[in-house]
């Protein structure tokens, strides 16, 4: 059984941070190709950020770049979107996700991040007031 299980969210006040963390109890995070999705609500899930195996290499959306950044925690086996600079729209159920398949190629994980992944967490609920 795939567990994912995120946290950190919260109501903010636009122009803040937040820190969202995603671990597992059951599997080593660092292994595999790790995303965060979001969903607002009556809009359709997108993919975020996304980061390789071993860290080598990150995607982000084009909403998000130079505001977010994901990295991982390998003491911890977590990986974490730090969120600067929030806006309203950045309100959304945050989601993180694995294919649980090795992936060291940029682009391999470009593409996962745009069409989705196989495994979800139950998410955390973001909230940018204005």
């Amino acid at each position: 059984q795939v567990q994912l299980v995120e946290s950190g969210g919260g109501l903010v006040q636009a122009g803040g941070s937040l820190r969202l963390s995603c671990t597992s109890a059951v599997f080593s995070l660092d292994d595999y190709g790790i995303g965060w999705f979001r969903q607002a609500p009556g809009k359709e899930r997108e993919g975020v950020s996304c980061i390789t195996t071993r860290a080598g290499s990150t995607y982000y959306a084009d909403s998000v770049k130079g505001r977010f950044t994901i990295s991982r925690d390998t003491a911890k086996n977590t990986v974490v979107l730090q969120m600067n600079s929030l806006r309203p729209d950045d309100t959304a159920v945050y989601y993180c996700a694995t294919d649980l398949s090795v992936v060291y190629d940029s682009d391999l994980i470009s593409a996962s991040c745009r069409h989705g992944m196989d495994h979800y967490g139950k998410g955390t609920l973001v909230t940018v007031s204005s």
